[in-house]
């Protein structure tokens, strides 16, 4: 339980800006979508910032920051209760 506790926080810490980064310009990109019609806005730098492009990762980015999600999971879902196995109570006679 104890690594478990050691490894999310390393995950969570490696992790808070990519998914950041990744929540923000998905959010942005929805918006500017919906405005870029009437606005001119352009969609394409948001895309390529989303999609690790702008970084030279676009192959590997999704990739990590999916599997980066998969170890924030399984490492919180093994610290709650949720999977330990119940004590049974012995029987008082």
């Amino acid at each position: 339980m104890r690594s478990f506790r050691k490894y999310h926080r390393l995950l969570a810490i490696i992790l808070a800006l990519p998914l950041f980064v990744t929540l923000l310009t998905g959010m942005a990109v929805t918006l500017v979508g919906e405005w870029s019609a009437n606005l001119g806005l352009p969609r394409s730098r948001l895309l390529a910032i989303h999609n690790g492009e702008i970084f030279g990762l676009q192959g590997i980015y999704p990739i990590l920051n999916g599997l980066g999600l998969l170890g924030l999971l399984v490492t919180g879902l093994s610290m709650t209760s949720l999977f330990k196995k119940k004590k049974s109570k012995p029987k008082h006679e």
